[in-house]
């Protein structure tokens, strides 16, 4: 996975936001996994992947849909930001 900026976890946040909680860390980790392997196919292929784009969380989690972006006060929100930030701290972790 290339590099995580602020707009990666904010769009992968804002497509969690479109589904149950008890969803949401099974569907974060899809998208590390995803942005893995588009990576992984650009690196390869020299283009990007056609589902999960290139390499980013953002382009993998813009394959789905996404709520329009609200602000920290919505606490469904933060739980999402939270989500997001978590699995990446684990991600790094099982990188290690």
């Amino acid at each position: 996975m290339r590099p995580v900026l602020h707009g990666d976890v904010t769009s992968a946040a804002r497509a969690l936001l479109l589904v149950n909680a008890d969803r949401r860390r099974f569907l974060c980790g899809q998208f590390l996994e995803q942005a893995d392997m588009a990576e992984a196919y650009v690196q390869q292929y020299g283009r990007l992947h056609a589902s999960y784009g290139n390499g980013t969380l953002m382009a993998a989690a813009r394959s789905y849909p996404l709520a329009d972006e609200p602000t920290f006060d919505d606490p469904e929100y933060c739980h999402c930001v939270v989500t997001v930030l978590m699995a990446l701290i684990d991600h790094g972790d099982d990188a290690a």
